[in-house]
C-alpha cells in the first residue's frame, strides 16, 4: 500500500531522507494524470532544495518528433504512451544512477513549440537530486517498465478531476488551441491516457497530497 505524503515540506523531507540513507544520487519519480499538476510540483520542490543539487528531468523530452508521429500515423494521439522513446529514456536514467561524475545532457520539451530541443539540459557531479517527472513511470507496457528500474520511488501526485481538466483546457489554450478544440483533447485522447493512468497508480510508492 502507497504510503501518504502531505505537502511538498514533507516530500522535501523524505528526500533528504533517502539521500542519508541511500548514500548517493536519489532519483524520484513524480507521476499522475494529464493537467494533475506534476510540472508545477516538481519545480517547487526544486526551488527547495538548495543549491544545484536538484534538476528536473521530464519524460515529455522523450516525446517523439511530429515528423515521426506523422511518419507512424500518430499524430493525432501524441502524449499517449507508445509516443514517446521509453528506451531513451530508460539508457538516460541508467546513466544517471551510474555516471556520478560525467555531465549528462538531455532534451526539455518546449511546448510551444511542441517540439524537444536536444541536450539542452545538463546534470553534472553537483546534482545529488533527480526529480523525475512523468505520466507513464508506473507503466510497464511500451518499454516503461524499464524506466521504474532506475527509480529510488515513484509518487503519484492525487488531485481533483474537475480542478485537473479545468487546468489542462487552459493549459491547451495557452498553448494555442480554440477553446473548443481544447476541451475535446482534454475530454478525448488526454481523458483516455488518464483512465490508464489511473489503473496503475497502487504501484506507486507514495501518494503525494499538494
Amino acid at each position: 500500500m502507497p504510503i501518504i505524503i502531505r505537502g511538498l515540506e514533507e516530500a522535501r523531507r523524505r528526500i533528504v531522507d533517502l539521500e542519508s540513507k541511500l548514500k548517493t544520487r536519489v532519483a524520484i519519480g513524480i507521476t499522475g494524470k494529464p493537467g494533475a499538476g506534476k510540472s508545477t510540483a516538481t519545480s517547487r520542490l526544486k526551488e527547495m532544495i538548495p543549491g544545484e543539487k536538484a534538476v528536473i528531468l521530464s519524460q515529455d523530452g522523450y516525446h517523439l518528433s511530429n515528423l515521426q508521429l506523422e511518419t507512424l500515423g500518430r499524430s493525432n494521439f501524441k502524449g499517449a504512451p507508445d509516443t514517446f522513446d521509453s528506451e531513451g529514456f530508460a539508457k538516460i536514467l541508467l546513466r544517471v544512477k551510474s555516471e556520478l561524475t560525467n555531465n549528462i545532457y538531455f532534451p526539455i520539451f518546449h511546448r510551444e513549440i511542441e517540439e524537444s530541443i536536444a541536450a539542452e539540459g545538463l546534470i553534472t557531479e553537483k546534482t545529488n537530486v533527480i526529480l523525475v517527472e512523468g505520466n507513464y513511470l508506473l507503466f510497464e507496457t511500451y518499454g516503461w517498465g524499464e524506466v521504474a528500474k532506475h527509480l529510488d520511488e515513484i509518487w503519484y501526485l492525487q488531485v481533483d478531476d474537475d480542478l485537473r481538466l479545468s487546468r489542462l483546457v487552459a493549459r491547451h489554450i495557452e498553448f494555442g488551441k480554440n477553446p473548443q478544440v481544447a476541451a475535446e483533447w482534454a475530454q478525448g485522447s488526454d481523458e483516455a491516457n488518464a483512465r490508464l493512468i489511473e489503473k496503475v497508480r497502487e504501484k506507486a510508492d507514495a501518494f503525494l497530497f499538494i
